[in-house]
């Protein structure tokens, strides 16, 4: 007999987890099944674990820079071995606290490589054989990894993926990062302040290509003068992976081809969704050209009882988003099983940030400056430096940008851009603007604390109406 559940969710990352959660919340049976660690790629692998070697390199550099704080810290050294320790240990804390909640809130663990293989029938194989597993309704939240180069493949020893850069066994002494958005330019922030020589190389004109034009270019020059070489408009069209290091010959804009030697290569060029090997063809549930799972706004697929969330559906791909789509869908599953005190609300993209954790830091949410005018809306924006910023200076964090986007008929936050120092602490003070619809005017008539950082994105906000008082 076939263990029977209201819920499973396959994938335990972000967004499976959160979902079942909040399933055992609303009083249905639920089962998770994870076939390799609880928490799934962002606490084991991705997001957490690289903050935490992103905090050591702050440090790293922070101390190095003493003499700037009236300090003095002599014969400054870094033990990467200590520091990918310390990294994986907060993984494991998370992973742990994971398995708490499961158990907190009875929801049963099955840990195997599940499959679908029949309409509210779930497959898992793990190390003590199969078993099969029934449920009136099955979350696919399977994540994705990453996207790999077919004359780049990783082996882990001198071409790595995000996955082998968080547990490096050498220091590179001459990195070359292929891609420059979050996670390339993370890892490319990492080991410059480790000491690596990094030349960052991105197809498009500017560095986060997603990011508002005016962010890239600070941030640009804030890495450049750090030390890091960035090649834009350039490309990657051959690599020769040798015994003492990789030959890799990149193409410019131009066409013109030149051969450096580097002692490692990071490809961080974007995801593929994990669709493939769970069943979803024997359901007829087909992803799109990208390989996403189709949705509709709450997470149902076209196939009766299955769902989708997180990275196998359309992006961004960002574990918050996975998160909240785990929460919509869950409660759009209780209300099909007839609770009616549930009232679901599906994701509203336009208002889900975006962070970069490098340094500095990168945050935004809504429209560049350059989607809002093909957009058609007529424009007010405003930027604020952090050298007018009181806290930024005292800080010792001078360099930094907060930049505001409005409809300039309505008066609508259409979008907002930072760069500097804890900006991805500081977004979502837009996100829940944005939220709330709010306009420039309960903006402007808001009271910011004194002195925060926060009081840049009120400057900021002045600043779009002519109105800024210290700049």
């Amino acid at each position: 007999m076939a263990d029977q559940y209201d819920v499973i969710v396959l994938g335990s990352g972000p967004g499976g987890y959160v979902a079942a959660i909040r399933c055992a919340q609303l009083g249905l049976k639920t089962a998770i099944v994870e076939r390799e660690n609880l928490g799934g790629i962002c606490l084991n692998w991705g997001c957490i674990p690289t903050k935490a070697l992103l905090r050591s390199a702050e440090v790293l550099h922070q101390m190095k820079h003493a003499k700037d704080y009236g300090l003095a810290a002599d014969n400054i050294t870094a033990d990467l071995q200590a520091i990918v320790a310390r990294s994986r240990g907060v993984a494991k804390q998370l992973n742990m606290g994971v398995t708490g909640l499961m158990k907190k809130n009875k929801i049963t663990v099955h840990m195997g490589m599940g499959k679908l293989v029949a309409p509210g029938k779930l497959e898992v194989t793990g190390d003590k054989g199969s078993e099969v597993l029934t449920a009136k309704h099955i979350i696919v939240a399977t994540g994705a990894r990453a996207r790999e180069l077919p004359f780049a493949k990783s082996d882990g020893k001198r071409i790595w993926t995000y996955r082998h850069a968080m547990v490096p066994a050498e220091l590179p002494s001459k990195l070359l990062v292929i891609g420059s958005g979050a996670i390339g330019i993370e890892f490319a922030s990492f080991y410059n302040d480790m000491g690596t020589e990094v030349t960052v190389v991105e197809m498009m004109d500017r560095i986060v290509p997603v990011e508002d034009a005016d962010i890239s270019a600070f941030l640009e020059k804030a890495l450049t003068k750090q030390g890091i070489r960035i090649l834009t408009k350039a490309g990657v069209s051959a690599v020769d992976n040798g015994a003492d290091g990789v030959k890799v010959t990149i193409k410019d804009g131009a066409g013109k081809e030149t051969t450096e030697t580097f002692s490692h290569v990071i490809v961080a060029v974007g995801i593929v969704p994990n669709v493939e090997n769970i069943g979803l063809e024997t359901l007829g549930i087909e992803p799109d050209k990208r390989f996403h799972i189709k949705t509709d706004p709450y997470g149902r697929t076209n196939v009766k009882g299955v769902w989708a969330i997180g990275d196998v559906v359309e992006g961004p791909w960002l574990a918050h988003k996975a998160s909240h789509e785990g929460v919509t869908t869950a409660e759009a599953i209780a209300q099909e099983l007839g609770n009616k005190d549930v009232h679901p609300h599906p994701l509203d993209r336009r208002n889900i940030p975006g962070c970069t954790y490098c340094h500095p830091q990168v945050a935004s949410v809504g429209l560049t400056e350059a989607k809002a005018k093909e957009a058609g809306h007529e424009l007010k924006v405003g930027k604020f430096p952090f050298i007018g910023n009181g806290k930024a200076i005292a800080l010792g964090e001078p360099e930094g940008l907060i930049k505001t986007v409005f409809d300039a008929k309505t008066g609508e936050l259409l979008g907002a851009h930072m760069v500097g120092a804890e900006v991805t602490e500081l977004i979502q003070g837009y996100v829940v603007g944005r939220t709330l619809e709010t306009t420039e005017a309960e903006l402007m008539q808001t009271v910011f604390p004194h002195p925060t950082l926060s009081e840049m994105m009120h400057e900021s906000v002045l600043q779009a109406y002519g109105r800024a008082i210290h700049i």
